[in-house]
């Protein structure tokens, strides 16, 4: 029989080990998915625009369309989603939440009226719309990001940063003054401030043509977020895909959708990543979204503004010891882009609206379980 006195040694050593668990810092990866829209997030692949014609929007080689439809369609929407996304159908959403479904009853949506990325992405970073913010122009940012915020908290500097595709989130991000480390497309960082791999990254994106002047191949950004994982330990990470919207622009919807499942595969894997490293497995939440929708008709789904309808409608995600495993929402009051920065704050045990009051609030049933700090 055990003795009393050792059975109140393994509760002691277990009530400890739990408590240290809720005591460890806490993590949070941003993801975002240039131009993603909901309807294939919560749909899938939409056969209508699987056509060689590129007036109807499609684009695809005649040579590819059998295959295409073979990878991506099938009788159901929800068959159709985890074939284009099976880590966020498979492990993310039956442990997190995603909002934006529509057709059940829950809206995501930006608040800016430009409905493009800049804007979107400042939304998104700073939880306040800046009506000065109506273009791509790359000028730095004179709002504080939460990132910068969070950069400059007790227990969070240096341990801050971000990977994209997209060049322009220096300028967002506003590099020159929250001294952030960011890898972009077509950088050339100065000898030993960088380690030899993002070294060898930029050295290899100027060896690879880009998509465009301004973005280059998201696996470049993935392989420059291991990088950073490993060298710069963040508590807080951007992690900012792009391919999905250069390929809808070029009116290849065949790529898009290629690109989309090559994001979520990229994205399961630095999941299982954190998860087998003892310092974030347990305590690693990522939040998911993107910047703005697109259109909606054969026509103009390649598109994104103020002019062309739905394109401010979008989605949200969330996965993490602090989030609730609510699942697909449905029938509920409709969520805001504004609402990511606070939420991510909040994840890490910090209230980023305290410092910003002009900030939307933070996302109630995402960040319903208390965050260590």
């Amino acid at each position: 029989m055990i003795s009393l006195r050792l059975c109140w040694c393994i509760f002691f050593i277990a009530t400890a080990a739990v408590l240290a668990a809720r005591e460890r810092p806490h993590h949070v990866v941003l993801i975002t998915i240039d131009g993603l829209r909901w309807q294939e997030v919560f749909r899938g692949a939409e056969e209508a625009l699987m056509t060689t014609d590129k007036t109807a929007g499609g684009g695809v080689p005649t040579g590819s369309l059998t295959a295409l439809k073979a990878d991506f369609l099938a009788d159901t929407p929800e068959e159709r989603r985890t074939k284009l996304m099976p880590f966020f159908w498979g492990t993310l959403v039956p442990a997190g939440q995603a909002f934006g479904n529509r057709d059940l009853g829950s809206a995501a949506r930006v608040l800016n009226a430009e409905h493009i990325s800049y804007p979107g992405y400042n939304e998104l970073l700073t939880g306040a719309l800046d009506p000065l913010i109506t273009s791509n122009m790359p000028i730095p940012n004179r709002n504080v990001t939460v990132l910068e915020w969070l950069h400059g908290r007790p227990g969070f500097a240096g341990r801050v940063g971000a990977a994209a595709a997209w060049r322009v989130f220096a300028p967002i991000i506003n590099v020159g003054r929250s001294r952030l480390p960011v890898f972009v497309t077509q950088q050339h960082s100065a000898r030993g401030t960088v380690s030899p791999r993002i070294t060898e990254l930029e050295r290899m994106m100027d060896d690879i043509p880009p998509i465009t002047p301004e973005e280059n191949f998201d696996a470049f950004v993935y392989y420059a977020t291991l990088d950073m994982m490993d060298t710069l330990r963040p508590r807080v990470f951007l992690f900012a895909l792009g391919e999905p919207d250069e390929w809808a622009h070029a009116r290849r919807y065949d790529r898009y959708l290629y690109s989309i499942q090559r994001c979520d595969r990229f994205i399961g894997q630095l999941w299982e990543k954190l998860q087998a490293d003892p310092e974030y497995r347990g305590t690693t939440s990522f939040v998911l979204s993107s910047d703005h929708g697109r259109g909606v008709t054969p026509e103009n789904w390649i598109g994104h503004n103020k002019k062309i309808p739905h394109a401010e409608e979008t989605w949200i995600a969330a996965i993490g010891p602090a989030v609730s495993p609510l699942g697909e929402r449905r029938n509920l009051a409709e969520v805001h882009q504004a609402q990511v920065a606070a939420t991510v704050a909040a994840l890490v045990g910090e209230d980023f609206r305290a410092a910003f009051p002009a900030a939307a609030e933070p996302i109630a049933d995402v960040v319903g379980r208390p965050a260590a700090k």
